[in-house]
This record gives C-alpha cells, structure tokens and sequence, in this order.
C-alpha cells in the first residue's frame, strides 16, 4: 500500500513530537509536517531519525521566511517540499469565526521565533477568527508559478505542488514539479501530465476502499490526515498505528477483491466493474459517485 501522513495542522501530544512521527517510521510510511506544526523541524527529525519526512510549506510574504523553512529541511534530512498553493485566503470557517480561535497560551508555531509568526503574541483578533487573521497577514495570496520557480532555485529537494484544482494549469508546468489534489478531479490531472509527473491525492481517505480507488484513478499515492490524529486523541501513538493497520488490512482484503495481486494492474475498469456489480447501474463510468 502507498500511503502517508499529512500532519497539515499544529497537533501537540503532550510536548511528544515522535508520537506521530515514530509510528509512521514503525509503520513504514512518510510523514508531511507542517509548516504551522507545534513541534518544529528539527524537533521532528531528532524524535525519529530513521523515517521518511517531508515539509509541507506556506509561501509568505516574507521570502526570508520560506527560505529559511525550505533549508532547515534540507539540513534536518527532509526528502521534499510540498507547496500548497490552493490557500490564498483561509476560508471562512463558521465555527473558528463563533469561537475566535487562537491557539492556548501553552502553545506556539515551533517553528518560528517572532510571537506573531508563531501565533502566540496574544493578541485580541475581535471577532474573527485568529487563524484568518494570521493567514491574511503572513501568507502570500498572489503566489504564481514564478515563486515555484524561485523555490526550484534554492533547493534540490523534490518540490510538490499541494492543492491542484484543475488539470489545465498542469500543462504550464516544469516537469520536476508534482502535484497533489482531491479525488473528483483525479482522472482530469492523470490526464493532463500524461505520465510526465508523479500524482498524489491528499485528503478524503477514510477507508482502506478510498485509497484502492484513488490508485486506480492513477494516483502514485495518498496522504492520510484526519484519521491519524482521531487515533492520536484515543490513545495516542498506538491509536495512530492502529488506525494504519486498520487502513492497510482494508486496503489489503479490497486488492484480494480485485482479484490482482499487485497494485500495478488497477485502472478505473476496476471502480467500473464493482459499481456496475454492486448497483446494476447504466452510469458505472461515473467514478465521483462511487
């Protein structure tokens, strides 16, 4: 199975950085810290040396900033940068606004110095949402792809383009960049790059089922975000390796109904066939219903 974690929001496990990452090394996938994370880089990196990591990163206004981001990884052993360049604006989250969210006095963005960078200045954001405020303050929302090209310039990591909404603006690539995206639009991207870019589908995977259908929509992989951390709440790291197994034992049984023995095989002839079985549609071809 080709799976890995995407830890894209602070998450703190009582002060514990290698509660999520070790059980990613002990399950044999990757992790992707945020930028935003509670424990920083380095922090991350000296809890589990042996695993495979990645940095998720937020373009800001400040390009020292990004810079400084993208080489702390690279130094602490990172094999890749994900750029997500879907987030211009934060959008309005009802119940962050309704409850003003900020982050508790005990917490901070590790992974910057200043108070306001690492949200925790204490600052009074009225009655919005904390977050909104912090992201229309830092982040860049004009970022193109000259930026990725900056990006390409200061670093020989892979670079990975997070949040791809439509195929079309994957024609105008370079062809080192990759991309990650939502479930819908799959079939569009695998299209568009013809084979010329690795494509990853992040977000959306609840079930060992939901991972079978995105490879065979041509997905290389995909990223688990929620569940991870709803098995961290439970019980902590061995929540989070239960969660993993439960996905892989899903994902394994879903694979011997197939009837292949390998991944290589599955196409979207596979998500046909067993809609086409399961509800005796005319309108198998429709994957987004599946």
């Amino acid at each position: 199975m080709q799976t890995a974690i995407d830890i894209s929001w602070p998450i703190n496990t009582e002060n514990k950085p290698e509660s999520s990452h070790s059980t990613c090394q002990a399950m044999g996938t990757g992790m992707m810290l945020s930028s935003w994370a509670t424990s920083s880089i380095e922090e991350v990196a000296e809890a589990a040396p042996g695993g495979l990591r990645w940095l998720q990163l937020y373009v800001y206004k400040d390009r020292e900033v990004t810079k400084s981001l993208v080489k702390r990884a690279e130094r602490a052993g990172y094999k890749g940068i994900f750029v997500t360049v879907d987030t211009p604006f934060l959008g309005r989250r009802i119940d962050d606004v309704r409850n003003k969210f900020r982050l508790p006095p005990h917490l901070r963005l590790k992974n910057f110095s200043s108070n306001n960078l690492a949200f925790s200045s204490g600052k009074d954001f009225g009655e919005d949402s904390g977050l909104a405020v912090y992201v229309a303050n830092a982040i860049d929302a004009s970022i193109n792809w000259e930026d990725i090209k900056w990006l390409r310039g200061l670093t020989s990591l892979p670079i990975v383009a997070k949040g791809i909404l439509r195929g079309v603006v994957v024609l105008d690539a370079r062809h080192e960049i990759r991309w990650t995206f939502y479930i819908d639009i799959l079939p569009e991207i695998v299209e568009a790059v013809e084979g010329k870019v690795e494509v990853f589908l992040d977000g959306g995977i609840r079930k060992g089922t939901d991972i079978l259908k995105a490879l065979a929509l041509g997905a290389k992989a995909v990223f688990i975000g929620r569940p991870l951390i709803w098995g961290l709440v439970y019980q902590g790291e061995e929540g989070a390796k239960e969660v993993l197994q439960m996905l892989k034992e899903e994902f394994r049984l879903a694979m011997a109904l197939t009837g292949e023995t390998s991944m290589f095989p599955l196409s979207n002839n596979h998500l046909c066939l067993t809609f086409c079985h399961s509800s005796h549609s005319p309108c198998a071809r429709h994957h987004s219903n599946l």
